[in-house]
């Protein structure tokens, strides 16, 4: 497979939900992403087979974890999610989160992701 070059603001936005939306970006072995989230956007708790690394490039969002524990990560704060950890979101301001996923978001391809298009 040869490289692959694009400038995000070529990819359109997918709008999920009135409150958050994803543009995404899926090679052979991962996936990169950014959502957008309004505050007050939850997540669902949910989990998979991916690891994942979020980078909260503005904003603030806090995470909580199946255990319970949660973790608030601001603008600039990179918190990274070990594969099958159940884990949710939500937004306590505006956001923009850069995610990356591995192995790629087959999920996402084929449209299944309700997690992220349902309502909290």
């Amino acid at each position: 497979m040869g490289f692959k070059h694009v400038r995000w603001e070529n990819i359109p936005w997918e709008k999920l939900r009135d409150d958050v939306w994803r543009r995404a970006v899926f090679g052979e072995k991962m996936t990169v992403a950014q959502l957008r989230l309004l505050k007050g956007a939850k997540v669902a708790m949910h989990s998979h087979i991916h690891e994942q690394t979020a980078y909260v490039v503005e904003g603030k969002v806090k995470f909580v974890f199946e255990d319970r524990l949660e973790q608030v990560v601001e603008g600039g704060g990179v918190i990274v999610i070990p594969s099958n950890l159940g884990h949710a979101a939500e937004a306590l301001e505006d956001s923009l989160v850069v995610d990356v996923f591995a192995p790629p978001r087959e999920d996402w391809i084929k449209g299944d992701d309700s997690y992220l298009r349902k309502p909290v």
